[in-house]
């Protein structure tokens, strides 16, 4: 893989920070893409380029990928970033709904975009999805989240069939409750709602993986890596479940 230029979207910390540091290590060159540049630089990739982007901004995403083609064209995007808010069905306001939707599926969308072109033009490119298990089974409470993530696979779906014949390959990948900021927050939020101390809000998350644990972000990174390969390229519009079989 050394020679191929990745950037990587929501690459500060957790899944994104993992992968990053997994492709950095098969000698792809990397560019980070995120909110904070302080979070960005923290992370041990000396070789790295950290560009502020936030996604769901159009025009903050073209500033961030005409600056990220100044270190080569883009080979591998990973499109990770992503946002999650929990509310009953009935109190999601209209503006957390559209944020869902801004974040997790339009940013993808627009992402995408900005690659796609040099991508046909030279013949190859490896785009993956991280979606989550909440793109292929419905969970309470983040309707919208769910809503935004069904969404992505639709989008990976699609767009794979499109570039099949293009040298492209569109995947998603769909890890299960993994340990992350965002399940420091679920279990923050089922411990002050329902009296339950963390270890035990955490013990209910990890419940619904039938191994009985969080995912690890490592294990998300090395899926995507294998799935940008270049030997990884019949496998595509897939939707890989890294979840220990919560999902079959």
């Amino acid at each position: 893989m050394k020679g191929l230029h990745a950037v990587v979207t929501g690459g500060g910390s957790g899944i994104g920070a993992a992968i990053a540091m997994a492709l950095a290590a098969e000698g792809v060159a990397v560019t980070l893409m995120g909110r904070s540049m302080k979070r960005l630089k923290s992370l041990p990739l000396p070789a790295s380029h950290c560009i502020v982007a936030d996604v769901s901004d159009p025009e903050s995403v073209k500033r961030a990928f005409d600056a990220a083609a100044d270190f080569g064209p883009v080979d591998i995007l990973v499109n990770n970033a992503g946002q999650v808010e929990s509310q009953p069905f009935v109190r999601t306001s209209v503006d957390v709904w559209q944020r869902m939707l801004d974040v997790n599926l339009t940013g993808s969308f627009v992402c995408t975009q900005q690659v796609l072109p040099g991508m046909v033009e030279r013949g190859f490119g490896r785009i993956v999805n991280v979606a989550s298990t909440a793109a292929l089974k419905g969970y309470a409470y983040v309707a919208a989240y769910c809503a935004a993530k069904h969404g992505v696979l639709g989008m990976t779906r699609a767009l794979a069939l499109e570039v099949a014949k293009k040298g492209i390959t569109v995947n998603a990948v769909c890890p299960g409750y993994t340990e992350t900021s965002i399940v420091d927050k679920a279990v923050q939020q089922i411990s002050s709602k329902t009296g339950r101390s963390a270890d035990q809000a955490r013990a209910e998350l990890a419940s619904s993986n039938p191994q009985g644990r969080l995912i690890q972000p490592d294990e998300v990174a090395r899926t995507v890596v294998w799935l940008c390969r270049r030997e990884s390229s019949s496998i595509t519009g897939q939707a890989i479940a890294v979840a220990g079989g919560e999902v079959m």
